[in-house]
Parts: structure tokens; sequence; C-alpha cells
């Protein structure tokens, strides 16, 4: 009898405990938003924007702090996230949107050699932007898609893994264009002020970090946009042909509209593996939220940032069609690339 006594009590109490919510767990706790990259530079601008206002909608009101970890283009950020972070939802990541193709590409590290990580088991949070890249010119240089045919013109480049190289070079490859390249220099301001003093004469470059950084130079027509890389114009673009549109064959627009993929993606944020189910969903939700509140939607705007986010489902879809890439357009690709800059 005692011991069907006792039983009894202790289920009764079993099933009185309520099961934690996602707000009890994140009252009082602090997420760590990890960005790939080095302070003040286009990961870390709008990382910082997010973490300044996530915190006051996801359940529990959790605080917030972005640390970077920069080295690898993000490989090192994100093999941490995968293997290493807590998978309790109180880390997330923010890698190099050319991360998801490290897999397949190889362009990131000798053979793929320091890919440790599974894309499909990440967390998908969102991304604030979807952000093609353009090439800018200076006008006294190029004008035209002709002239980059015609005569070549030198681009400035952080190295030959970074999108401002290898954009340009597909379009050497791809569209008949013969740029050359200076590489090695440390970001967007030390490429700005050789293009300034005439070491350089183009850049591929975020369309909004151009528009915000130089607009005098494309007001007074010192500069312009001579090609975009993303699947369709933009509309602040509409008279700039998308690299697709001057490609001349099926196979060079796939491979092109293949790696401009990324560009929906430009900022995605992930959660490591096996966070559980409902505080995944309480952060998706949370980003989502924070995408349409005014508050960040000001800061963003006084940052130069264009917002227009996509969520963890659909960059669930992006990867999809990355992964699911047609082997010809991904063989194709990784050839080139693995000769870019001499590889």
């Amino acid at each position: 009898m005692f011991r069907f006594g006792l039983a009894l009590s202790l289920s009764l109490v079993a099933t009185a405990a309520p099961a934690q919510t996602v707000a009890d767990f994140y009252r009082g706790k602090t997420i760590r938003l990890i960005v790939g990259a080095a302070v003040g530079g286009g990961y870390d601008i709008p990382g910082r924007v997010v973490a300044s206002h996530m915190g006051r909608h996801v359940p529990g009101n959790p605080n917030f702090v972005v640390e970077n970890m920069p080295g690898a283009t993000s490989l090192i950020m994100t093999n941490y996230l995968y293997a290493r972070a807590p998978r309790d939802g109180t880390a997330m990541g923010m890698p190099n949107n050319s991360v998801p193709f490290e897999p397949q590409l190889k362009i990131l590290s000798r053979e793929g050699g320091n890919v440790a990580f599974d894309l499909t088991k990440f967390g998908w949070i969102g991304s604030p932007l979807q952000e093609p890249q353009a090439l800018f010119a200076m006008s006294a240089a190029a004008r035209s898609i002709a002239d980059l045919r015609a005569r070549p013109i030198i681009v400035a480049s952080t190295g030959t893994s970074a999108d401002n190289y290898i954009l340009p070079y597909l379009l050497n490859q791809l569209a008949g264009t013969k740029m050359d390249f200076v590489t090695g220099y440390q970001g967007q301001g030390d490429i700005f002020l050789a293009l300034d003093r005439g070491e350089a004469h183009a850049n591929s470059a975020g369309v909004s970090n151009f528009f915000v950084t130089k607009p005098d130079w494309l007001r007074d027509g010192r500069a312009a946009a001579l090609v975009q890389f993303g699947d369709a114009r933009l509309p602040d673009l509409k008279d700039v042909p998308t690299a697709m549109e001057i490609a001349p064959d099926a196979a060079s627009r796939e491979a092109l509209r293949y790696f401009s993929l990324k560009f929906k993606m430009a900022r995605p944020i992930a959660l490591p593996p096996d966070v559980p189910a409902d505080r995944v969903a309480a952060l998706q939700e949370a980003f989502l939220e924070t995408m349409r509140d005014p508050a960040f939607l000001a800061e963003a705007r006084k940052t130069g940032l264009e917002i227009n986010p996509v969520g963890g489902p659909q960059i669930r879809d992006i990867l999809g069609e990355i992964l699911g890439a047609p082997p010809t357009v991904v063989e194709r690709l990784r050839d080139l690339l693995s000769r870019a800059g001499g590889r």
C-alpha cells in the first residue's frame, strides 16, 4: 500500500510540474551572435543592428551580444558553430554567403578540406538582406560592357576567394571581358582609396555599399555600375544589365544564375544542429518580427542597410537549389574557380 501511494504521489507531482516554455528558458539569458568576419565590415554591421533589436521579440527577452570570429572566409566560425557551440539556442552564427557553396565548389579551402559541417543540419533563422553585387567602374576607364571587352582595366580585390575577385573573374571567363586584378586590399575603404587615386579602375561590391559610401561618384558621373550579378535587374539599376544577360550561351547563363543564388541570402543567420524545435521556431518568428520593427528599420536606414529579408524556410529552399544543382553546372564552375588567381 505504501509503495502504491508513493508511486501515485510521485506521478501526481510529475504531472503537475509544467514543461519549461521558451520564455522560461530564455529569461535572464544571453544569446551570442557570432559573426564570421571582422568588426566594422559588411557582415558585422547588419549583425549588430539585428542583435540590438531582436531580443525584444524573443520570448523571455534575452540579451544579445555580438562576437567576431573571422578567418578562412568564415569557415572557422561555421565549423565552430556546427561542432562546438552550445546546442541550446544561446548561440547563433552569421557565415559568409559563399559558405553554402563550399561543399561543392571548394573555393574557400583546398579541395574543400576545411568543411566540417552539414548545411542541412543547421537551424536556419533568416537573412536581413538580399543584396546582389554590381561591378562599378570609374568612368574614365570604362563606360560600357563593350569597353570591358575591348581593353583591360584593373579591378581591386581583397583576395582570390572573395566575391570582388570571383565575380569579375567569372565575367572574364563566361562573358568575354578583359579585366586584370590587383589583390591584397584590406577592405572596401582601401579599395575606394585605390579607385580615387587611380591605382585601380573598378570594384565589385554590394550595391548598397557603393550607393551609401560613394553617392557623389555616381551622382556626378565619376563612376557607374556596368554589370549586376543578381538574377534580375534591381529597380535602382534598371538600365544596368545582369551578368546573365550578357553571357553568350545557355550554359554560361546557368552557371551565373547558380552562383547568384547566394545573393538571395546575403547575410544568413544559423543555429547549431539539434537545438530544440520550439526554440528554433521561436527564434525564426522573432527574426521576422524584428524585420518589421520600426525601431530596427530606422536604425538600418541610418546605417545604409536596405532591409529585404528572407526567413529560415526560404533559406532552406535556396540551399536545396544549391545542393541540388545539376552536376554539369557545378563541375563547370568548380573547374573555372579552381584556376582563379593561379590556384
